[in-house]
């Protein structure tokens, strides 16, 4: 995903693939405020997914409230944001599967007829 308005100040190896969901019947502002030469705020509003790339060190600040006033509701960091790191767990089980040789006595297997 493309961040057009301020790009990562950092490298490809630092960063992950994000996901966020406003599960509140709220419009919230969502900042990183953590990393420094790098602004991130979004709104999101009820029940909208919001994908997004950071450093993993990032913690992502959920704002809720009026016009008046803000306040700071939850923060979360982006490691427990990630969602690239789920297919990296897929290949490993696959391949630790594969390795083991439990995966050829899988394919051997014939269905039951009764």
């Amino acid at each position: 995903m493309a961040q057009i308005l301020d790009p990562i100040p950092f490298d490809d190896k630092s960063t992950a693939l994000c996901c966020y969901v406003n599960s509140s019947s709220k419009i919230q502002v969502v900042r990183v405020t953590n990393i420094s030469n790098w602004y991130f705020e979004r709104v999101v509003f009820p029940g909208q997914r919001l994908m997004f790339e950071a450093n993993i060190e990032g913690q992502l600040e959920i704002h809720s409230g009026s016009m008046a006033s803000s306040i700071l509701e939850d923060t979360i960091l982006c490691s427990r944001l990630r969602i690239d790191h789920i297919e990296e767990s897929v290949g490993e089980i696959n391949s630790d599967l594969e390795f083991s040789g439990e995966s050829s006595s899988l394919s051997e297997m014939q269905p039951v007829h009764g």
